[in-house]
């Protein structure tokens, strides 16, 4: 019986994948040893080893995978690398071209290869998120009865995006991006291997260190990138890439910002600052800096947190806010998609009214106690709940603000020596010149003296 056109078509791409296929796909690894980066799924005994068996006839312990990470970690690679390891049939669908026909047709031939010529079938589904629960249904008969191995890509959080009954009978794999040095590994690699550029060109210092931001921890960008660059270079005549060429091919300036260096202190700086001074303009301008220099996500995010109390304060309650949920947004989604949510929170605390109120006041009230001036806490405020605590004298006297109508009561909180000490100054500044209508009120119903 005749292949299925899926496997056809999968082994017709394989064999012109040395002379040409895109450099990404002849760098694809052959071998677990070969793959870059996910070296906690690559440990002897991991769950990965254990699919593959490590030379057996089959992948063990799971009828199906899921593979979950950002876009050009590897996803596909592993998946190629299980068929090979395993001896199986590789069958490649998206899940954005194909539909319930074409898993069907994967499955039935699957079945005919296991029954007529004793071959397993490893059928690789990218993009499941973009199945409906429908067509995620229709993988379960195939699952259930290992008519096929299925082996699952996902950029999302596969508890909301995979069905649960697929999910609970799947081995789920996280995937992590790749470190710059992963990257660079898989370049140079890519420049002398015979699957890749086979040394036709070099790869100056400053134009890796470009790639490398240009590749963001995406294994296919920074290929593709480099092939690209390197057909340019070529058709020059030239033997090394230079950074313009670099810049020429995938449009992109090489951003002058060192991650580790003065640059990524000034750029981060000149960020907070051009908050701080309410120009929306400036503050995108540094944050795309930072963004195309490959600065990580988290570190961006807290410096907005940072800037939403030291420089807004109470003038936009909602400020700090808007910081955080960007933080758990950035932390959940990273790279590229949290550009957009950086963006969000930029603008936001650019354009909110400003207040350094909270910043000073903390600041003077640190500055007393480091001074010395504290003293002991007032009797009435003291703990009084535990036996004995009467007899001390503990809490006596103490008056209970909701007994009272206003909600107030007139009596010392702080200790003695600052007793009329005021920390606090509010602006009228936005939001926060309600604030200091109560704080002028409470400080005159408290019987405050200026100080």
């Amino acid at each position: 019986m005749e292949p299925d056109l899926f496997t056809a078509a999968a082994e017709e791409r394989q064999e012109k994948e040395p002379s040409s296929s895109p450099l990404a796909v002849r760098m694809r690894p052959r071998t677990l040893d070969e793959v870059v980066g996910q070296q906690h799924l690559l440990k002897p005994g991991s769950p990965l080893r254990r699919l593959v068996g490590e030379g057996a006839s089959g992948p063990a312990g799971a009828s199906s995978v899921l593979l979950w990470g950002p876009p050009g970690t590897g996803k596909t690679t592993l998946a190629y690398v299980v068929s090979k390891a395993t001896d199986a049939r590789f069958v490649e669908l998206s899940a954005i071209t194909a539909g319930v026909k074409e898993v069907r047709a994967v499955i039935d031939g699957a079945r005919r290869a296991s029954g007529g010529y004793g071959k397993e079938t490893v059928l690789f589904l990218d993009e499941i998120h973009r199945f409906s629960k429908a067509q995620q249904d229709s993988l379960l008969p195939a699952v259930e009865n290992r008519w096929v191995t299925l082996i699952a890509a996902t950029t999302e959080n596969p508890y909301f995006s995979v069905i649960s009954p697929l999910l609970s009978r799947s081995l789920l794999l996280t995937l992590e991006p790749l470190t710059d040095d992963d990257i660079r590994g898989l370049i140079h690699r890519a420049l002398t291997d015979d699957r890749g550029l086979k040394g036709a060109v070099a790869l100056p210092e400053e134009t890796e260190s470009h790639l490398l931001r240009i590749a963001g921890g995406d294994a296919r960008r920074a290929l593709t990138a480099l092939e690209a660059a390197a057909g340019a270079a070529l058709d020059k005549g030239e033997t090394e890439i230079g950074l313009t060429t670099l810049e020429e091919t995938v449009d992109r300036a090489a951003v002058k910002y060192d991650r580790d260096g003065d640059q990524h202190y000034d750029v981060a700086s000149a960020l907070i600052k051009s908050i701080r001074g309410s120009d929306v303009d400036a503050a995108l301008h540094y944050l795309a800096r930072m963004i195309e220099a490959g600065e990580d996500p988290r570190f961006i995010a807290r410096r907005l947190m940072i800037s939403a109390s030291e420089d807004i304060g109470l003038a936009d309650p909602t400020a700090l806010q808007t910081a955080v949920a960007a933080a758990q947004a950035v932390a959940m989604i990273g790279f590229p998609e949290a550009a957009l949510t950086l963006s969000h929170a930029t603008i936001a605390l650019a354009l909110a009214p400003k207040s350094n109120a909270a910043t000073t006041a903390i600041g003077a009230a640190l500055e007393d106690v480091r001074k010395g001036l504290a003293g002991p806490v007032p009797a009435h405020l003291r703990d009084s709940h535990y036996k004995g605590a009467t007899k001390l004298g503990h809490g006596k006297g103490y008056v209970y603000p909701h007994d009272l109508p206003e909600g107030i009561a007139a009596q010392q909180y702080a200790p003695d020596a600052l007793k009329d000490r005021e920390y606090y100054e509010p602006t009228r500044h936005g939001a926060e010149a309600r604030y200091a209508d109560a704080v002028e009120w409470t400080r005159k119903n408290l019987g405050r003296k200026r100080s």
